[in-house]
């Protein structure tokens, strides 16, 4: 099962606390099923000083968010929607909007 959702994708949030933000997506990690998104479920982390942060401290990051609580933003629309997935003459993979019917990339 792919997960349908790319780096650089904008997306909504469904649940949890931060409910109702949009964010760029920063990372995926198919493996686990998670996304970092931009901005969004930050996180306050104690860190001793390193070669990354030589001061140390306390540092806001962004954390993992489950890939079923957020849904795909379309570029085109600009509204959240499910996707649809298929092949193209040469045997490309497209994703498709099923609000718009809009290829989301090409």
């Amino acid at each position: 099962m792919g997960l349908g959702i790319k780096k650089e994708d904008t997306v909504l949030v469904l649940a949890g606390k931060e409910r109702g933000k949009k964010g760029r997506v920063l990372s995926v990690r198919p493996s686990k099923s998670t996304l970092i998104i931009e901005k969004v479920n930050v996180i306050k982390k104690h860190m001793k000083p390193n070669r990354k942060y030589a001061q140390g401290g306390i540092i806001e990051k962004e954390a993992p968010v489950h890939i079923s609580n957020v849904i795909l933003m379309c570029p085109k629309c600009n509204e959240s929607t499910r996707i649809a997935t298929f092949v193209i003459e040469g045997g490309k993979k497209v994703r498709m909007c099923k609000k718009c019917k809009e290829v989301i990339d090409q």
